[in-house]
């Protein structure tokens, strides 16, 4: 016989799991790989660059004025740890800073 505990148990974890699978916002840490341009290394599986990568306003030089990169060598060095703010969906990442 299942007692309530064991119910409520299962519909707590059937409720992470749906979370998790619509993949929500989320910060996350990675590490600078490259600079030029911007690529990031998340958990040794994902590396990101490119149009993956959007930027705020106070991670300069973000983008020329010919829709270019800039070299973030200036600002941003390999091995630095840089915060991503997650999308929802997971397909593009907010660069927040280095730390």
């Amino acid at each position: 016989m299942t007692s309530m505990s064991d119910v409520a148990g299962l519909v707590k974890l059937l409720a992470i799991d749906a979370v998790e699978s619509d993949k929500p916002v989320a910060v996350m840490f990675g590490t600078v790989v490259g600079t030029n341009p911007l690529t990031v290394d998340i958990e040794q599986k994902l590396r990101l660059s490119g149009e993956q990568l959007c930027f705020l306003k106070a991670v300069v030089p973000v983008r020329d004025y010919y829709g270019g990169w800039n070299d973030f060598s200036s600002v941003i060095r390999n091995g630095d740890t840089a915060v991503l703010l997650r999308e929802q969906g997971g397909q593009r990442f907010i660069v927040l800073g280095v730390i």
